[in-house]
């Protein structure tokens, strides 16, 4: 069997979409599959082996340049081309490069428009190459592609599915004169596909309703891990250690502003308690990420920023120095990668009770689910677990229920059978 994965990279920045699509290639090929993990706009940035190819489709340089100029596409192919060459891309998302939707509505709108906008020549390279791979299925990591899929189809008789994955929240975040035709033009498109799959069953339901289609073309896959990788274990800890973590974009939406506020009435109740913070910081999000912090440097707060680790080791060393973690989001998670992180390294969560996150918790056992938007209501579900005996009977559920729940092996094997079966 040989599935083809278009996945999109993240400007040059961790991005767990791909992260998580490239892990889910490992785990492919450890079943015997044949996987082609095609890195479309940037190259794929990640803290473990990267498992994709090593040249960029629908290179984000000239997929600006064609969206902003007519006459880019004209160019001969020679003049053009060299943009698409990794290094010169990754060289060029050291700047000031941005994947914010507030900034890219009209660059979205025009890759929507697939063979029909300015992108046509770029999307029938990447079905000819995709032709050429004679793969028994396609899967786009993203909705926001499906502009190409119309091509690929002409060329290659395969079912193609998406993996969704928080499509919609990147086009609720587009500017108002974009937002609509954008939303309009992913249902038309979405059309074109054989399967739509998601993480959870909220997400499947949810998903559905947001692009007009019927729920009966949703598939859920539930995100995997690979626990080998997270080797830290449930501990007790100390009487005169409570160490809160947060790791996740620091951005609005994720909801680092809640955690802050309630770290503040939490630093009341336990003056010891500590706050540790890590993630992407995008230059978009400095001004939010600086007045958060503010908050807490004005009460006399110090808090650890790590920032974004290069390397997994030292994002599980991270998860080793908490002791409890909460990434409260604003929006309707549809992943939680990092909350997953956190349990499989033995660390309770507390996470607001929507989103991905009520299946998660359900099916490990390992944290509580709090009101969601209260800072007061997150204070107080940490604070439960401010208790040695119970957080540990939490981080012990956390631990197991990963291992029992998640593991890479099971997702991969579903995955194939969802292949097999079409």
């Amino acid at each position: 069997m040989h599935i083809a994965i278009v996945t999109s990279g993240g400007a040059g920045m961790f991005c767990g979409a791909c992260m998580h699509d490239n892990t889910v290639a490992r785990a492919l090929m450890d079943q015997g599959v044949e996987v082609s993990l095609i890195p479309t706009y940037t190259p794929l940035r990640l803290d473990e082996e990267n498992r994709g190819l090593p040249r960029v489709f629908l290179g984000g340089l000239n997929v600006y340049f064609n969206s902003r100029f007519k006459w880019w596409g004209s160019l001969p192919k020679f003049a053009t081309s060299w943009l698409d060459n990794p290094a010169v891309i990754r060289w060029a998302t050291s700047f000031a490069v941005s994947n914010d939707a507030s900034e890219l509505g009209d660059l979205t709108v025009s890759m929507l428009n697939g063979d029909n906008g300015p992108h046509h020549t770029a999307i029938a390279e990447l079905a000819g190459f995709i032709k050429q791979l004679k793969p028994d299925a396609v899967f786009f990591s993203n909705a926001l592609l499906s502009g190409a899929v119309k091509e690929i189809k002409r060329q290659v008789a395969v079912p193609i599915y998406c993996q969704l994955q928080g499509d919609d929240v990147f086009l609720d975040g587009l500017p108002e004169k974009y937002r609509k035709q954008a939303i309009e033009l992913v249902s038309q498109r979405a059309q074109d596909f054989d399967g739509f799959v998601t993480h959870t069953e909220f997400y499947r339901r949810y998903m559905a309703n947001y692009l007009s289609l019927p729920v009966d073309l949703f598939s859920v896959l539930p995100l995997g891990i690979d626990v080998d990788e997270h080797p830290g274990r449930p501990h007790k800890g100390t009487p005169d250690r409570f160490t809160v973590g947060y790791f996740g974009r620091m951005a609005p939406e994720k909801g680092l502003h809640h955690l802050a506020d309630a770290f503040l009435l939490i630093k009341e109740k336990i003056p010891h308690a500590k706050l540790k913070i890590g993630g992407q910081q995008g230059k978009s999000n400095q001004p939010y990420l600086k007045k958060t912090l503010a908050k807490l440097y004005d009460a006399g707060i110090e808090v650890t920023n790590v920032g974004s680790p290069g390397t997994l080791k030292e994002k599980v060393q991270f998860f080793s120095d908490i002791d409890v973690f909460s990434m409260p989001t604003e929006f309707l998670e549809p992943k939680g990668l990092s909350v997953l992180e956190a349990m499989a390294n033995g660390v309770p969560v507390v996470q607001p009770a929507h989103g991905s996150f009520p299946e998660m918790l359900e099916a490990t056992g390992g944290g509580l689910l709090v009101k969601p938007r209260d800072p007061e209501a997150l204070a107080v579900g940490i604070l439960e677990l401010a208790d040695p005996e119970k957080r540990f009977e939490f981080a012990k559920a956390a631990w197991e229920g990963v291992r029992r729940h998640y593991q890479l092996p099971e997702m991969a094997k579903k995955m194939i059978e969802l292949v097999s079966n079409s």
